[in-house]
């Protein structure tokens, strides 16, 4: 197999494209086949020999190396979780904050975000939102003037989903070493579509899921916390993350010590099929390269907004390549578009600002083409006639 991919044949792995023009990549993406078939894999194993338990963990620990790969971290710096809001709802127990102190957020990011951390006021911590507006990007100027000495806290996504930002999370990370400041990002719509560098990004503490620019069916999460952090313990326990786990199983009040590394804060067993099929999407992935991907989606926003310019419709969100990804957010009445859209066999999201277009390294200059084509020939309101 060849180490490189081209764009066209990871399309073909996408059959849902034969029937639906599939536009949501920021809600969920398709099941590919090859996703697919690391899943018959697994469960043909299951069957076939009654769970061969040891192989599968050993490929949690090369899944746990692979992703370290691909966010610049170690692998001891690399946990499994369910989801990005359970990554997120870890950190914002993990980490100090005695009553008093401040969590600095934006306003209108992701609730599971901001719930993380309002469920720490009712031990005294103040969470404060910052307004911006949707085309405008964060960085650490959007936090510097409201740092004060409780202070302890920045949390916000890297990409949001409800307009396409893409926040200056390197300035934010800088500011944060030089203040003494926790950094936690909500990576969601990031892994997988833009080359992401823990360390370059000054990240503490970094949440995502794996159904989006991962390929992986819902269920998988990943949490990268840095090694230096040791201050920051789970809320919860269990014997995978004691750091001398009794070969007895009979729990010993003396020694509580947890692990050092990430993996203090999984609970349990682990989902080992999805983890199976997170160890091919991130080959898939190496193979086409994220600064490909990255230019792929960018280039097709390109397209998307040319067109868009051409019907007369705003885009609610930023416009230079810098401050966007994938996502891009149309304003539009979003009852009589979205109708329009499935009726067409069209998939795309409505959003606060209007209706959702998002892309993935599966589309194409057509699947653009063919979405303009559409809205150019409808009959509805917020197009100019």
């Amino acid at each position: 197999m060849s180490n490189s991919l081209s764009f066209q044949t990871f399309r073909s792995e996408f059959p849902v494209i034969e029937k639906t023009l599939y536009l949501d990549s920021a809600h969920q993406t398709p099941l590919p086949n090859f996703v697919r078939s690391a899943l018959m894999q697994f469960l043909s194993e299951g069957s076939e020999a009654a769970g061969p338990k040891p192989l599968w963990v050993s490929r949690v620990q090369e899944a746990r190396t692979r992703v370290a790969e691909m966010l610049n971290g170690a692998a001891d710096e690399i946990a499994f979780t369910k989801n990005t809001s359970e990554g997120l709802n870890i950190a914002a127990n993990a980490v100090p904050l005695p009553p008093g102190s401040t969590v600095l957020m934006l306003e209108g990011d992701h609730p599971n975000n901001a719930y993380a951390w309002l469920n720490q006021t009712r031990k005294g911590v103040n969470v404060r939102f910052l307004g911006i507006r949707d085309d405008e990007v964060a960085s650490a100027d959007t936090f510097a003037p409201h740092i004060d000495a409780s202070t302890k806290v920045i949390s916000l996504s890297h990409v949001t989903f409800h307009a396409g930002q893409r926040h200056d999370i390197e300035s934010i990370g800088k500011l944060c070493a030089e203040r003494g400041i926790y950094l936690v990002v909500d990576a969601m719509q990031s892994v997988g579509v833009l080359p992401v560098d823990v360390k370059k990004l000054g990240i503490s503490v970094l949440a995502a899921g794996c159904h989006k620019g991962l390929y992986v069916p819902q269920g998988l999460g990943l949490l990268y916390v840095r090694r230096e952090l040791q201050e920051l313990q789970p809320a919860y326990l269990a014997m995978s993350g004691m750091a001398r786990p009794p070969a007895d199983f009979v729990a010993r009040a003396d020694d509580m010590d947890v692990r050092q590394d990430a993996s203090r804060f999984e609970i349990g067993n682990l989902n080992l099929p999805a983890i199976q099929a997170l160890l091919t999407s991130l080959d898939v992935v190496r193979r086409i390269g994220l600064p490909e991907i990255e230019r792929h989606v960018l280039h097709l926003g390109d397209r998307l907004m040319a067109g868009l310019d051409r019907l007369g419709v705003a885009l609610v969100g930023p416009r230079e390549r810098t401050s966007r990804a994938h996502i891009y957010v149309m304003e539009l009445p979003v009852q009589p578009w979205m109708h329009c859209f499935s009726e067409q066999s069209v998939r795309v999201s409505p959003e606060r600002g209007g209706v959702r277009i998002s892309f993935g390294a599966f589309n194409s200059e057509d699947d653009v083409e063919r979405v303009l084509a559409l809205m150019a020939n409808a009959t509805l309101p917020g197009k100019q006639h």
